[in-house]
């Protein structure tokens, strides 16, 4: 499977508006108790999510998994930080690549592939405010191009 593949559980959409993908990287996630299986239900957020690489090893923060509805007190912590799986030539070139100044490692998606959890992250630079404003110009361009395509394929 290419990278990226499988079932998709979650998509960090606010990632692509605030910042330009350079690189990205699949990553397995070390699950505790419950959490695979909110994970299977869809029960993830992204959205405030980051990657921190401290004493040579990945970890995901803020990114919300629900409890189990069904785990009573063998429940996680939803917030809770997470070690993500890479190889130490790749934590080293991230953690080489985060000491340049405005870039970060945030999550992309998560997906389900061969039954495991993975997360595709993304080493990206922080776009400024015209930087968004443009690239919402451009989609609305596209879209309106694809509009008159498709009326004049009609006549």
């Amino acid at each position: 499977m290419a990278k990226g593949q499988g079932k998709v559980v979650a998509v960090n959409k606010k990632a692509n508006h605030d910042y330009a993908i350079e690189e990205t990287i699949e990553a397995g996630i070390v699950l505790v108790g419950t959490e695979i299986k909110s994970i299977r239900n869809g029960k993830v957020q992204l959205r405030d999510a980051f990657v921190r690489i401290r004493n040579n090893e990945a970890w995901i923060s803020n990114m919300h998994i629900s409890p189990y509805d069904y785990g009573n007190q063998f429940n996680h912590d939803p917030l809770r930080s997470r070690k993500l799986l890479l190889h130490k030539k790749q934590i080293a070139t991230l953690y080489g690549e985060t000491k340049q100044q405005g870039v970060s490692i945030v999550p992309l998606k998560m997906y389900l592939k061969d039954g495991f959890a993975k997360v595709l992250i993304g080493v990206g630079k922080g776009k400024k405010d015209y930087d968004k404003r443009q690239d919402l110009k451009k989609k609305e361009a596209k879209r309106e191009m694809a509009r008159v395509l498709k009326d004049k394929q009609r006549d």
